[in-house]
């Protein structure tokens, strides 16, 4: 949990005036990860990641919807929030586009973006491996939940908070945090795990979810819930 004194203690410090920050000071509160959580991996897909850790504005040519560096070094500490997930027992959900032949009609698009995407491009990124007990959801829409059996998912299991990373911030990501806040959970949104191809919008997104439907909180915060939920931790009290 964040103390309201640490409300804006997060990246777009930079980028969002000071009177823009206190315009919104009547949103401040304190963040926790709320009860019964389960982990929603947003579209850790390989395309994101080709080019390598490079600024997307020089690979793009080459690597088209790359999040170059920005999605490289969010690696380490999305992989570390998996793995406490697993710890502590918590369900977790990975995402990523439908592929299938025949999904959709002609002109139903997810978005306006128009790019040839390679047959691998939509697989769960290497690093991050599925095990067996995790769900792939495959999804049409940015949300998620439009159109997919999460909702029911999660309702059968008796979760009532999402913790969230991946990408991209201003897309599936944002989609997917108003519809889980809309429909009743309480939404925490991992900072140093979730990234977006440019870093201005990731900031400005992230600082606008946080005043409205999200506790942005630092991946260090997250960790300590999750390592406290732990079978072993809870055993050895």
């Amino acid at each position: 949990m964040a103390s309201i004194d640490k409300f804006n203690d997060h990246c777009w410090n930079d980028v969002v005036p000071e009177s823009d920050i206190k315009l919104y000071s009547g949103w401040r509160r304190e963040t926790f990860v709320g009860p019964r959580p389960a982990l929603l991996a947003i579209d850790l897909y390989d395309l994101v990641y080709r080019g390598g850790p490079k600024p997307p504005a020089e690979i793009n040519e080459r690597h088209v919807n790359t999040c170059g560096i920005f999605a490289h070094r969010a690696i380490a500490p999305t992989k570390t929030l998996i793995a406490a997930a697993r710890r502590a027992g918590i369900p977790i959900f990975f995402c990523t586009q439908e592929t299938r032949p025949n999904n959709r009609p002609r002109g139903a698009v997810s978005t306006r973006r128009v790019i040839d995407v390679p047959a691998d491009g939509y697989a769960i990124y290497h690093e991050f491996k599925v095990e067996p007990e995790d769900v792939i959801i495959t999804k049409q829409r940015a949300s998620i939940f439009q159109g997919t059996p999460l909702f029911s998912h999660l309702s059968l299991l008796g979760i009532q908070s999402l913790i969230v990373c991946g990408e991209s911030t201003s897309g599936c990501v944002r989609a997917s945090v108003v519809d889980g806040y809309s429909n009743g959970f309480h939404v925490s949104i991992v900072e140093e795990c979730t990234y977006d191809r440019a870093e201005l919008t990731h900031k400005v997104n992230l600082f606008d979810m946080h005043h409205k439907y999200a506790d942005v909180m630092h991946v260090d915060e997250v960790l300590a819930h999750l390592d406290a939920m732990s079978p072993g931790r809870a055993a050895a009290e």
